[in-house]
């Protein structure tokens, strides 16, 4: 079940109680071959770098589709083992990088009794054109919500 939002101008945030261990939510979060499995937005089609673990610093790229195919390149700003772990998202392609990109994708993990409470964020702080992509805020909203449900039916099962 989630929660009201712990959001801001350029954050959104999502939360959801997973009767899971944190350690069971990383794995599969630190794993850029299972973002298909997870996200809620259907757009992510694959990592055609495969499956390993991510580590800070590491760069992965994507597969997507909305609509038409298209390719990001992520980098992971933030990693605490098995309590939070952020990339940031741009075009590979240089000069879509200029006005495409900057996004972040936060997961949040909080040991609790029975489990873990998940808070995933998308930050628009550092994107290039901000008016470009604020208008997609609910969407993004429901789709976070659809994902951290993903997340939950996969390290419960």
């Amino acid at each position: 079940m989630s929660t009201g939002p712990t959001s801001t101008k350029d954050v959104e945030t999502v939360e959801r109680f997973i009767a899971a261990p944190a350690e069971k939510i990383f794995d599969l979060l630190a794993d850029p071959s299972r973002h298909r499995d997870i996200d809620g937005s259907g757009t992510v089609r694959a990592s055609p770098d495969g499956s390993r673990r991510l580590a800070l610093g590491d760069r992965f790229g994507m597969d997507m589709k909305m609509g038409i195919g298209y390719s990001m390149v992520s980098t992971v700003i933030e990693f605490d083992e098995n309590r939070r772990i952020a990339w940031q998202s741009t075009s590979p392609i240089k000069v879509l990088g200029l006005v495409v990109g900057g996004r972040i994708w936060r997961y949040e993990l909080e040991p609790t009794e029975g489990g873990t409470l998940v808070r995933e964020s998308w930050d628009v702080s550092q994107e290039r054109i901000k008016a470009m992509v604020r208008p997609m805020r609910a969407k993004t909203r429901e789709n976070m919500e659809k994902t951290l449900a993903r997340i939950e039916e996969l390290v419960t099962a």
